[in-house]
């Protein structure tokens, strides 16, 4: 369940009016609800408490300090993916011992602060990787654990740009190489290999592409043991898929019943790295109608927000509901099909296209909904924007955890040159 709800025909966060939180803070406006992050959170983990696995929040979907320290205070790791993710998990007080790090293209500094942080392993994607970061832990005069990321060549239904899982994808090992390197593991003398990671991709609403997979590493893990290899990790990754439109995802509970028997009998300690699924819905974006224009062929809804604020539209076609933050009568009766634009100069620049929607006027505001994940963490300051403001809702109060960036913030690290200055 989410704590987004029509009350008297506005919508509300929790306790909290919207339109209050709109005309306070402004707009663009990311929103969150505490209540609906964590509940998402502990779906997933009494779904699998049978087990007890180590649920490492992907911090790529939301990398707030705020929603990072949430999740953690309820016993969450972190999955990262870059050095500044660490350097946020370590700024929110993440216990490096409950963060893995994936990542295809590590660079040798990024390696050497997780080293040194002394993160719980690294999810490893190439021999290169695994050669890098033993040469490291060599001069470091350490020893790191490592788990190898296996491309198990699955098919996860889902869009292709975040589809992870197949052998044509730049991610994971696939098994031959993946068996070669646990062999020869005791090449790698500053390294315990011993773990093996799958992510197959993001938005996966069915259970099918998590069994295919699982199988086929379940498999693997007993083939290995009979040559006397023994692991200590299974880490089945995240991607679990949330409602935006008319999708009917599995439920963590259903999820768990599919995969729970194939986790048992790999008899590892299990990780898991769920993003979308706790976030996604905890979010929205709200957004200031500017204009509202009509031609011979199209009619638009011009508002404050764009591709710079929420990009997946124009990147995947991806679907947001939206609607006005109040309702008439309590409905939202259908008046005209429009495209909901935004001011950036490009034409993918819209946030929903052909979309039947009440009557709107300048200045009403509308409401874009699961925006909680891989919204503002992708957005940018094109077309030299600031970037939206956030704010955490608890209960009745509403707390600013970033403060909207101002015009200064867009040049502060840029430097013009002294030949151009005269000098």
């Amino acid at each position: 369940m989410h704590k987004f709800n029509y009350k008297s025909n506005n919508l509300y966060c929790e306790d909290v009016k919207v339109q209050e939180l709109a005309e306070r803070f402004g707009t663009p406006l990311y929103i969150y609800s505490y209540h609906t992050l964590i509940d998402h959170f502990l779906k997933l983990k009494n779904a699998f408490k049978s087990i007890d696995p180590l649920i490492c929040y992907s911090v790529k979907a939301n990398s707030n300090l705020a929603i990072l320290k949430a999740l953690a205070d309820k016993g969450a790791g972190l999955d990262i993916v870059s050095g500044g993710e660490l350097y946020r998990a370590k700024k929110a007080g993440i216990d490096p011992k409950k963060i893995v790090y994936a990542s295809v293209g590590k660079t040798e500094e990024e390696i050497t602060q997780a080293l040194k942080a002394g993160i719980l392993f690294f999810n490893v994607e190439s021999i290169p990787e695994l050669e890098l970061i033993n040469k490291i832990a060599c001069r470091l005069a350490v020893k790191t654990n490592v788990a190898i990321r296996i491309n198990p060549d699955v098919e996860p239904k889902t869009h292709h740009y975040i589809t992870t899982g197949k052998l044509t994808n730049k991610f994971g090992i696939d098994f031959e190489t993946a068996r070669i390197i646990f062999l020869t593991r005791n090449d790698f003398p500053h390294l315990d290999i011993c773990g093996i990671h799958i992510h197959i991709g993001s938005q996966i609403t069915q259970s099918s592409p998590y069994v295919a997979a699982l199988e086929k590493v379940v498999r693997f893990i007993g083939q290995l043991a009979r040559k006397g290899i023994d692991l200590k990790y299974l880490n089945i990754g995240g991607g679990l898929g949330i409602i935006y439109d008319k999708e009917t995802p599995q439920t963590a509970r259903e999820f768990s019943k599919k995969v729970l028997p194939l986790l048992r009998q790999a008899n590892l300690k299990i990780i898991m790295e769920p993003g979308r699924f706790i976030a996604g819905n905890s979010g929205i974006l709200v957004t200031k109608v500017l204009f509202v224009k009509k031609t011979p062929l199209k009619n638009f809804i011009i508002v404050d927000s764009g591709m710079n604020d929420l990009i997946r539209p124009s990147l995947y076609g991806a679907y947001h509901d939206i609607s006005p933050l109040t309702r008439t009568d309590g409905k939202n009766h259908i008046h005209l099909k429009y495209d909901i634009v935004g001011p950036i100069c490009e034409s993918g620049d819209f946030l929903a296209k052909g979309r039947g929607m009440p009557k709107v006027a300048e200045g009403d505001y509308l409401v874009v909904f699961s925006c909680g994940a891989y919204g503002f963490t992708m957005s940018s300051n094109y077309n030299s924007r600031t970037r939206a403001e956030e704010v955490l809702v608890f209960k009745d109060e509403a707390f600013v955890i970033r403060k909207r960036e101002r015009q200064k913030d867009l040049i502060r690290n840029e430097i013009i040159p002294s030949f151009l200055l005269g000098f």
